[in-house]
C-alpha cells in the first residue's frame, strides 16, 4: 500500500499544494528528553526542490523543533488528506535553521507570504519521502485560516517580538539552545 519516492515529482508537488496543514516532529538525543510534535499551517510550507522542502517558523511560546534540529538534525514533516482521497505523507531529513536576518533566510524569503512574527525557515533536506494509505484519517472541512497569531504579532511589533524570543525562545524546556545564538 504506501510508496517511497526518491523525490518530489510534479504529481505529489500538486498534492502538496492543496493541504493546508502540516505537522513537525523532532526529539532531542537525550532518551529522557521530550519528543515535539507541532501543526502548523498559514501557506507556510514549500518545495524548494525535488529533494529539498521548507517552512517559515512563526515566533511561538516554544522553540523546541529549532533546538533538536541544532542539536542532532533529525526532522520529519507529514502531511495528511483531510479532504479527498484518503492519503499521508511524511518527509524525512535533516534540518538546517536560517534565522530573520541571515543571508539564507533572505534568499528563501522570497518564496513565502510575510508573515508578521517570522523568526526562521526551516530548510529540510529530504533522505526519505514516503506515503501510506490515510485510511483513518477523518475527513474535515476547512473554514479559514486563525488570524490570532497574526494579531498578536502584529501588536507586538518587530522590536516587542525580538524581546519575547530572547526572553522565551533562547532555549528549549529542556535548555538545548533555541532562536540565536547563546
Amino acid at each position: 500500500m504506501g510508496k517511497e519516492f526518491s523525490e518530489i515529482d510534479s504529481g505529489l508537488r500538486e498534492w502538496i499544494s492543496r493541504q493546508r496543514v502540516f505537522f513537525v516532529a523532532t526529539a532531542p538525543l537525550s532518551g529522557t528528553g521530550m519528543i515535539n510534535c507541532s501543526p502548523k499551517g498559514m501557506d507556510s510550507f514549500r518545495v524548494i526542490s525535488p529533494t529539498t522542502i521548507a517552512y517559515l517558523d512563526l515566533t511561538g511560546s516554544g522553540v523546541e523543533t529549532i533546538a533538536h534540529v541544532r542539536e542532532n538534525g533529525r526532522i520529519v514533516l507529514t502531511m495528511c488528506a483531510f479532504e479527498g482521497p484518503p492519503r499521508i505523507v511524511r518527509f524525512h531529513g535533516t534540518g538546517e535553521i536560517h534565522e530573520i536576518g541571515e543571508t539564507r533566510f533572505d534568499e528563501l524569503m522570497c518564496q513565502f507570504i510575510h508573515h508578521p512574527g517570522a523568526r526562521a525557515i526551516i530548510q529540510v533536506n529530504l533522505n526519505r519521502i514516503s506515503d501510506s494509505c490515510g485510511y483513518s484519517v477523518p475527513l474535515y472541512s476547512y473554514n479559514g485560516e486563525r488570524d490570532a497569531l497574526v494579531k498578536w504579532s502584529q501588536a507586538k511589533g518587530e522590536a516587542g517580538l525580538a524581546d519575547y524570543r530572547i526572553q522565551k525562545n533562547r532555549a528549549s524546556f529542556e535548555g538545548l539552545p533555541g532562536f540565536g545564538r547563546l
